[in-house]
């Protein structure tokens, strides 16, 4: 059964300097980040960014890794999120999913997808997950 959820998030992004000669010249940026989740999914991520933006205005991409940690609907434990996302000349594709056997603890075997919501300044999480029922 697939399960919905939504909520209000707060993230910092912490830009990074490039480490290497090929990412400077390439002109990629690299961050990263701290989230805060609230509602039925109550953790905090750690992750990191890499982004690159192109010369045509509102054209960019970035992919990017997190490790949330913390209560999904009272499940304790751990997940990855996978960020894969686009920006053409300022219209956005975004996708966002939960790493296969990346869940721990009570939430192994978690699936899913999550979506991102900016509304006046704020960030909210709508997330669909699938997970197997608790033992």
């Amino acid at each position: 059964m697939t399960h919905h959820v939504t909520g209000p998030f707060t993230a910092k992004l912490a830009p990074q300097a490039p480490d290497n000669d090929a990412a400077r010249s390439a002109k990629l940026g690299r961050m990263s980040i701290d989230k805060q989740f609230h509602g039925d999914l109550e953790a905090v991520s750690k992750g990191e960014m890499l982004s690159a933006v192109t010369d045509v205005k509102g054209s960019a991409g970035y992919v990017a890794i997190e490790r949330v940690t913390g209560t999904l609907a009272g499940r304790n434990g751990s997940f990855v999120l996978q960020h894969n996302a686009t920006m053409t000349r300022g219209v956005p594709q975004l996708a966002i999913v939960v790493i296969p056997d990346s869940g721990t603890d009570q939430l192994t075997g978690l699936s899913g997808s999550m979506g991102i919501q900016i509304e006046g300044g704020q960030h909210f999480y709508e997330f669909d997950y699938t997970l197997p029922e608790a033992d």
